[in-house]
């Protein structure tokens, strides 16, 4: 077996002088991108291994919600489902639900059950019709700041019986450790592919 060797590379100096200017530009982007304009720094690469991801966890569907301007809100940029022309643009308030808490803390989040949680919203299963069984959120990170949260979900039926609501259907499965384990790689990815996108912008890489 072949000893692998590691490439070893040093910052240029002549860029080192450069680099406040640089982040200072970059900082300005990331305050720019907003739910709204979002997906315009995302590629078909980028949201297809969302999906992908999505799809090898058996979520049913899965969203991306972004920080507004003035960071009081979560907003869903992104949905992967049926209804996404729905759940694209629903807000909820940053004192709100588990997604928020997932930005607050900057810790993932991983349950079944979760209509069972206190601190879950229903709120968009309410506009939609329907429960969300299990729930997987994750921290959304680029340009060195926690911009939002990856959320997936698994959705059943159910009744509601002397005001508690009942499996009406089979139940889903749930989310399993190493599914959370997907996502954040997948969020991790991401931060990545966007981070490199801006940089490219910054810098006259990428020009559109």
């Amino acid at each position: 077996m072949t000893a692998s060797v590691r490439a070893n590379f040093l910052p240029e100096q002549r860029f080192i002088p450069l680099r406040p200017a640089l982040q200072e530009h970059l900082t300005k982007i990331g305050d720019a991108i907003a739910p709204a304009n979002f997906l315009s720094i995302c590629d078909e690469i980028l949201l297809k291994l969302l999906t992908d991801t999505f799809e090898r966890v058996s979520a049913d569907e899965g969203s991306i919600w972004l920080l507004d301007e003035g960071k009081q809100n979560l907003v869903v940029a992104y949905n992967s489902g049926p209804n996404s022309d729905k759940i694209v643009g629903f807000k909820q308030p940053l004192n709100k639900g588990i997604v928020s808490l997932v930005v607050a803390s900057e810790r993932a989040f991983i349950e079944s059950n979760v209509y069972k949680n206190s601190k879950y919203s229903a709120d968009l299963d309410e506009k939609l019709h329907n429960t969300t069984y299990a729930m997987i959120a994750v921290p959304l990170y680029f340009l060195s700041q926690v911009r939002g949260v990856i959320s997936c979900v698994q959705l059943f039926d159910v009744l509601v019986q002397q005001g508690e609501p009942v499996p009406a259907g089979e139940t889903p499965r749930g989310f399993k450790p190493q599914h959370l384990v997907a996502i954040q790689t997948a969020s991790a990815v991401i931060k990545d592919l966007i981070d490199y996108r801006l940089l490219g912008t910054a810098v006259g890489w990428n020009r559109r």
